[in-house]
């Protein structure tokens, strides 16, 4: 096993893996702004603040959801407008079973206070890097995935895409190649090859598309499917079945596997 993820693994708080390089953004601040802001940190969402107290939340899903695909335009509408309020929250000390139950139960990223104070931010991606060993993760990929992928051709459209995520409200889709599967379009593409860069959203999505495909066997267990998320730096694996992809399980899915 890979040492970095066995150290990471074997921490059990909250303070252990969260985030503390905080991405802050003005409530007056306008959605296209945001969108900028979280490409060029890399991250999927941004805390509005305001006279240095924390507002709410804008994530990359809001941008898809909330502005794509209603065809808005981003430099219209503020931040304040569309962010999520109040923000999750959960102590520094809490402990890693404590804080996958709350953020499935809550559905949503968690900021955490100490002392009254945001000092810090979880999501599923750091989650899973801790994930102990334990019976729930020895739990098999087939119970917590997503049976059924949604793939488009290499020459649909990204707009064509964006509208397809949002309507089926999911995160990614499988991109195909003379109908075969050869990469993945994610809602983090759509924000930093897009939405920051300003780029055309007529282009194509096989050109985009991230490739060769990361994926895993059914039979894979949640440790495993965790572990390879965390070597890889990815939050979705499509899963096979006789070299067929016949689902996809994702970084909330395996996080939700350990919080029951």
């Amino acid at each position: 096993m890979d040492r970095a993820y066995e150290l990471l693994r074997n921490r059990r708080f909250v303070e252990d893996i969260m985030s503390t390089d905080l991405v802050t953004i003005g409530p007056e601040a306008s959605m296209a702004e945001a969108a900028k802001l979280m490409g060029a940190k890399h991250v999927g969402s941004v805390i509005v603040e305001a006279e240095g107290k924390p507002q709410g939340i804008i994530t990359e899903r809001d941008l898809l959801n909330k502005v794509l695909l209603k065809k808005m335009k981003a430099e219209k509408i503020k931040v304040k407008d569309l962010m999520s309020s109040p923000l999750i929250t959960i102590e520094p000390t809490a402990t890693i079973k404590e804080a996958t139950q709350r953020m499935i139960s809550q559905k949503g990223r968690l900021a955490v206070f100490g002392a009254g104070k945001l000092v810090g931010m979880v999501t599923a991606a750091d989650l899973i890097k801790s994930l102990p060993e334990s019976p729930e993760t020895s739990l098999k990929v087939d119970s917590v995935m997503t049976a059924g992928v949604v793939m488009v051709p290499g020459n649909t459209t990204v707009e064509g895409v964006t509208e397809i995520m949002g309507k089926e409200r999911i995160g990614s889709v499988i991109v195909t190649r003379r109908g075969k599967p050869f990469g993945i379009f994610t809602e983090r593409d759509l924000l930093t090859t897009f939405l920051t860069r300003g780029k055309s959203l007529k282009t194509r999505v096989g050109v985009t598309a991230s490739s060769p495909l990361i994926t895993i066997p059914l039979g894979t267990s949640v440790n495993q499917a965790a572990l390879t998320m965390a070597l890889k730096h990815i939050r979705r694996l499509p899963v096979l079945k006789d070299d067929k992809i016949v689902g996809i399980v994702t970084a909330r899915d395996l996080v939700e596997a350990y919080a029951k």
